[in-house]
C-alpha cells in the first residue's frame, strides 16, 4: 500500500501551481489590455470584429470589443467583468481600466521575480489605491448644473475618437439637453432616454425629440397617419380570439352550426373592437398581435394601431404619456389612457418610425440617430452613451478632474512622494502602482504617434514644477494646461477605474494554483476569439 500512489483527483485535470499559475493568468491579463490598448484616446484606432455570420462591428469601445470577442480564459474573463463594471456604473473609461489592471499585473511581475511575496504586493496596491483616491478627491474640481460650456466639454471629451468628431458640437449639445430635461431634482435615469436609429441622412442630422419615437408602423393604409390629441390605449394582451390553452375538438355536423359558430367569432371580435372605442382610445399600441378582422374594425374606426411594441418602448411610453398598461380588456376605461399631443407615422428612407410627441412627461425624450450605414450609426450611438454617462456622473458627484493624461501624472507624482515615508517592501509595490498609472498618458502619445519617453519627461517636469493640470491636447499635439483646453472627464471615471483595476489586479496575484478539466480550453494560457476574431487595427 504504501507505494501506490495517492489519486485525489480525476485524470482529466489540468494543473497549474505556484509560479506557472500566476505567470499564466498575468500573461492572460496582459493580452487583454495589449487588445484594447490600441484604442485609447482621441486618436486611437478602431476594431472589426467579424462573427460566423459575418455580422460586422467597427469599434474602439473597449468593453464593446471584449464582450464580442467571447473570450474563455478565466483570468482575462475576469478582466472583461472589470470592462462591464465600468460600463455599467459610468458609462466611459472602460479601456482605462482594463490596461491600468493589465498595467498592475504587469509590473508585479517584476516584484514577484525580486522575490517578493504577491500579499505584500497586494497590500502595497490597497495602500496606494486608497491613497490615491483620497488625492482625487483633493485635486478635483467641483462643477454645477448651469455650467452649460463645461458640461459640453465634458460630453466632447467622452465622444473624441469615436468616429462623431465631425459632429461632437451638435451632439454635445443635444446630451446637455437631454440630461438637463430628464434631470428630476438632482436625480437622473438614463432609462427615460431612448436611442433610435434611422439610416438615411447624415450624423449631422441627428436629433432630439421630447417624446417617444419607436420603429413601429401603423398595421394598415387605411389607418390615419396623425391622430392630433391621442388618447392612447396600452394593451399587453392579443387583440384576437384566444387560442385554448389545451387541444380542443369542436364537432359541427351542419352548415348552419358553421355558420353560428364562425358568427360567433366574429361577435366576439367586434365586441373587443366596441370595448377599445368605448374606453375612448383613437390610438392602439399592442404588445401582441393583432388578428386580421381586428386589423380591419380598428382602420375602420380610424383608430391608429401598432402591434407587437417591445416591453421596453411599452414601458417608456407609459412613462412619457401617464397611461397604464392593461392586461385585461375589461379594465381598459378613460383612466387608463395615456394623453399626447400627436401621435404620427413618419417615414425615414426605408424605416417607417411612429412619433409619440407632446407627451404629458416631458422627462422622457428620444435621440433619433441619422446616418448612412449601421455601423456607422451603431459607434455614433457608442459615442452617445458614453457622453450621456459622463455628463449624468459628473452632475451626480459634482466633481471632474483635468483629462489628456494630467490626473494620472499628478496622482504618480504624489504616490512617489507618499510611499517615501512607507517602510518595507510594500514602499516597492506603491512606486510599481504610480508607474501603472503613468501608462495611460504613455499610450496617448503613442496612439498619437508622438514620442512617449518625451513626453512622460515634459509632463513630469512640468508637474515636478507645480503645474498640476498640465496634460496632452492631442488636437494640437502639444502639452498644456487642459483645463484652459477644456479637456476635462468626470472624477469617477478615473475614481471607478483604479478601484476595479486595483481589485481583480490583487484577487489575479494571489492565485497560486488553477485546477480545470482538460476539456476546458483555457489552458496554457490560450485566449480564444470565440465567434468573432478580431483583425488589426482597422
Amino acid at each position: 500500500m504504501a507505494d501506490k500512489p495517492l489519486v485525489i483527483m480525476p485524470e482529466d485535470i489540468q494543473r497549474l501551481m505556484g509560479k506557472d499559475a500566476q505567470r499564466n493568468n498575468i500573461l492572460a491579463a496582459k493580452t487583454v489590455a495589449e487588445i484594447v490598448k490600441t484604442t485609447l484616446g482621441p486618436k486611437g484606432m478602431d476594431k472589426m470584429l467579424v462573427s460566423p455570420t459575418n455580422d460586422i462591428i467597427v469599434t474602439n469601445d473597449g468593453v464593446t470589443i471584449l464582450e464580442e470577442m467571447q473570450i474563455e480564459h478565466p483570468a482575462a474573463k475576469m478582466m472583461v467583468e472589470i470592462a462591464k463594471t465600468q460600463e455599467t456604473e459610468v458609462g466611459d473609461g472602460t479601456t482605462t481600466a482594463v490596461m491600468l489592471a493589465g498595467k498592475l499585473l504587469e509590473n508585479a511581475e517584476k516584484l514577484l521575480d525580486s522575490k517578493i511575496h504577491p500579499t505584500v504586493i497586494s497590500k502595497g496596491y490597497r495602500i496606494a489605491a486608497e491613497k490615491a483616491q483620497a488625492i482625487l478627491r483633493e485635486i478635483a474640481l467641483k462643477i454645477t448644473p448651469e455650467d452649460d460650456e463645461l458640461l459640453k466639454q465634458i460630453a466632447m471629451t467622452a465622444m473624441t475618437g469615436k468616429g462623431a468628431e465631425s459632429s461632437k458640437e451638435k451632439f454635445a449639445e443635444i446630451i446637455v439637453k437631454a440630461i438637463r430635461q430628464i434631470n428630476d431634482h438632482g436625480k437622473i435615469d438614463l432609462n427615460n432616454l431612448k436611442i433610435e436609429k434611422s439610416k438615411g441622412d447624415g450624423i449631422g442630422d441627428t436629433e432630439i425629440i421630447s417624446g417617444i419615437v419607436f420603429d413601429k408602423e401603423k398595421i394598415s393604409h387605411d389607418m390615419p397617419s396623425i391622430v392630433r390629441n391621442a388618447r392612447i390605449a396600452l394593451l399587453d394582451f392579443p387583440v384576437e380570439l384566444r387560442n385554448p390553452e389545451i387541444d380542443t375538438k369542436i364537432s359541427i355536423s351542419s352548415p348552419e352550426q358553421l355558420r353560428s359558430f364562425l358568427e360567433q367569432e366574429e361577435m366576439e371580435t367586434r365586441r373587443m373592437i366596441e370595448k377599445i372605442k368605448s374606453s375612448g382610445a383613437n390610438v392602439v399600441f399592442c404588445q401582441k398581435g393583432v388578428d386580421d378582422f381586428s386589423q380591419y374594425l380598428l382602420s375602420k374606426s380610424g383608430i391608429y394601431t401598432c402591434r407587437r411594441v417591445s416591453r421596453s418602448d411599452m414601458e417608456k411610453i407609459s412613462k412619457a404619456t401617464g397611461g397604464k398598461i392593461v392586461s385585461n380588456l375589461n379594465e381598459l376605461t378613460l383612466n387608463e389612457l395615456g394623453n399626447a399631443e400627436m401621435v404620427e407615422e413618419i417615414k425615414h428612407g426605408d424605416d417607417v418610425l411612429t412619433y409619440v410627441n407632446g407627451c404629458k412627461n416631458p422627462k422622457a425624450m428620444t435621440i433619433l440617430i441619422h446616418g448612412g450605414t449601421s455601423h456607422v450609426m451603431d459607434e455614433i450611438e457608442r459615442a452617445i452613451r458614453d457622453g450621456l454617462g459622463d455628463v449624468s456622473c459628473s452632475l451626480k458627484d459634482g466633481l471632474i478632474v483635468p483629462g489628456g493624461g494630467a490626473v494620472e501624472i499628478e496622482l504618480a507624482r504624489r504616490l512617489r512622494e507618499f510611499s517615501q515615508g512607507l517602510f518595507g517592501r510594500e514602499q516597492l509595490a506603491v512606486e510599481e502602482f504610480a508607474s501603472a498609472l503613468e501608462f495611460i498618458p504613455i499610450t496617448l502619445a503613442e496612439n498619437a504617434g508622438l514620442d512617449p519617453i518625451d513626453v512622460l519627461t515634459e509632463l513630469k517636469s512640468r508637474h515636478d514644477s507645480g503645474e498640476k493640470n498640465a496634460g496632452l491636447n492631442l488636437f494640437k499635439n502639444k502639452i498644456e494646461n487642459v483645463l484652459e483646453s477644456r479637456i476635462v472627464e468626470p472624477m469617477r471615471i478615473k475614481s471607478q477605474a483604479i478601484n476595479s483595476a486595483t481589485d481583480v489586479a490583487v484577487m489575479i496575484l494571489r492565485i497560486d494554483d488553477v485546477i480545470a478539466s482538460s476539456g476546458n480550453s483555457s489552458k496554457g494560457g490560450k485566449i480564444s476569439g470565440g465567434g468573432m476574431p478580431y483583425s488589426d487595427d482597422y
